[in-house]
């Protein structure tokens, strides 16, 4: 079992308020739950409207998987146009056994 986790911080400099945020993180964690599979939640700044911080964890049977998943969901933020992505770092869970 390979356990994987992937940290985006984001600016949203088009946002002028904590509800037009909360329309974009909304869409792309759920979009990114839906079509890859991720479990994704917003997990720093919810109280600023134009930043967010997005957590992503993948379980997968190899590391290669994980990383694709990852890969996908990283790519799939970085398309949006009206974000920018500010920084993003990836984290692998060691299991014994």
């Amino acid at each position: 079992m390979h356990v994987a986790a992937l940290r985006i911080e984001l600016h949203i400099p088009q946002s002028t308020s904590l509800k037009a945020k909360r329309s974009v993180v909304r869409h792309l964690v759920e979009s990114s739950k839906r079509r890859f599979g991720v479990s994704a939640c917003e997990v720093d700044h919810q109280d600023r409207h134009q930043r967010a911080v997005l957590g992503f964890s993948v379980v997968a049977a190899s590391p290669t998987l994980a990383g694709q998943v990852l890969d996908q969901a990283e790519r799939f933020v970085w398309s949006h146009p009206e974000i920018e992505v500010v920084e993003s770092s990836r984290h692998w869970l060691e299991l014994d056994g």
